[in-house]
């Protein structure tokens, strides 16, 4: 699991079938102080209602994914598993 900030939405018109009606959202990754950026952002799916400037707890569990989208076969690799309060 990865800690990250929410710093954006976004919005495929063309996305692969098991991405329909998921929430994607611009997660950029932080060092311990939950300041410093980590790297470029990813894109996440959200399960969990997570929305701008939140700080969330990222996984690449792809079982976690399969199960959010109900499917057995998605390119889905990092999904929203918690947001710090």
């Amino acid at each position: 699991m990865h800690t990250g900030k929410v710093i954006g939405t976004a919005t495929a018109t063309v996305k692969h079938p098991t991405l329909t009606g998921a929430k994607l959202l611009l997660v950029q990754l932080t060092l311990a102080d939950e300041i410093t950026p980590d790297g470029d952002p990813l894109l996440v799916v959200d399960g969990i209602g997570a929305g701008c400037g939140d700080t969330v707890l990222i996984s690449s569990d792809t079982r976690r994914a399969r199960e959010l989208l109900a499917a057995n076969a998605t390119p889905v690799r990092w999904t929203t598993v918690g947001i710090k309060d």
